[in-house]
């Protein structure tokens, strides 16, 4: 059977996230837990941080809007933290409810793709839904590559596959 064009979304939003998510594990091993925790300031948000606000959105769009679990989610928590987490437990973390959204996204039918749901009181669709987290997880990823590669001075080799042939090219 031919894939559906939601079929297609949803499998590609599950492979998003899970392909982002493994590019914070590479961060996060990169790093030092000092590094994880760092601040230049009260306003800034710790790469820690900013993986708990990953997993504390992931399972309040996805598990509780989309699947109807509970919402246990603490919002000020994923902030307040200050280095009292371990790295592994961080990624533990990560993809445990990367793992979890996947599987609902996989398992979705497309028919609730048009149902409303509410979220932090938003009305959405559970496709805004979906689109709305797949975005916030890639632009809160990007800025842990960021950090990683200004802590680390490295090039995270994710688009070492591209070769230098690649950016040798114009654009049409």
């Amino acid at each position: 059977m031919p894939a559906t064009v939601e079929s297609l979304f949803l499998d590609f939003s599950a492979q998003k996230l899970e392909q982002l998510a493994a590019r914070i594990a590479t961060c996060l091993d990169k790093l030092s837990e000092d590094q994880i925790w760092h601040r230049d300031s009260n306003n800034e948000n710790a790469v820690g941080n900013l993986v708990l606000h990953l997993c504390g959105n992931l399972r309040q769009w996805i598990g509780s809007g989309v699947a109807g679990k509970l919402d246990i989610r603490v919002r000020d928590r994923e902030f307040s933290a200050r280095g009292d987490i371990s790295p592994s437990d961080l990624k533990d973390r990560l993809r445990a409810v990367v793992e979890d959204s996947a599987a609902i996204l996989r398992a979705l039918p497309a028919a609730r793709l048009t149902e409303t749901i509410t979220v932090q009181g938003y009305e959405k669709t559970v496709l805004e839904a979906i689109y709305h987290v797949v975005e916030h997880f890639a632009q809160h990823a990007g800025q842990i590559v960021f950090a990683a590669k200004h802590f680390t001075g490295e090039d995270l080799g994710f688009y070492r596959h591209l070769g230098q042939a690649a950016h040798s090219q114009k654009t049409p």
